[in-house]
């Protein structure tokens, strides 16, 4: 999947990277939301959040959405993991099935129903991003 950025995006990438320092390989609004995702790319997500955190604060702040940072990896694996760091990941897995990959991310029992969200709000979302970057990968379930 090819990954197209419109204007807004590509000012609102610049602004990030001027506060954060950190280098955006994507980012995106999530539909009905006030949320931002940015994916920033592999060793940059230290940049992004700051000593303290202070740097995604102050662009929080700035911007009054809900902004998540996921780092990029070129291993499916550990992009999948990555995208479910605030939660427990055991381990993610990837097989082979009749409809193409599937990664299963096993996450601490405690952790499950917010790894999937409201309505499986946080699995739709992983599956896009993981669909932006992987398009190998055909489906995600949380173990």
């Amino acid at each position: 999947m090819e990954v197209v950025l419109d204007a807004d995006t590509l000012a609102l990438i610049s602004f990030f990277e001027n506060v954060t320092r950190a280098r955006v390989k994507d980012c995106f609004t999530v539909e009905g939301e006030d949320r931002v995702v940015f994916v920033v790319e592999e060793g940059t997500l230290r940049n992004a959040i700051g000593k303290n955190g202070e740097n995604i604060k102050r662009f929080k702040e700035k911007i009054k959405k809900v902004v998540d940072v996921i780092e990029y990896s070129p291993k499916p694996e550990k992009f999948v993991k990555n995208i479910f760091h605030n939660f427990k990941v055991i381990e993610v897995k990837l097989e082979q099935g009749s409809s193409g990959l599937t990664a299963y991310v096993k996450v601490d029992p405690k952790d499950k129903g917010r790894a999937i969200g409201k309505e499986g709000r946080n699995l739709k979302l992983a599956r896009k991003i993981v669909a932006r970057h992987h398009s190998q990968i055909a489906n995600i379930m949380i173990l």
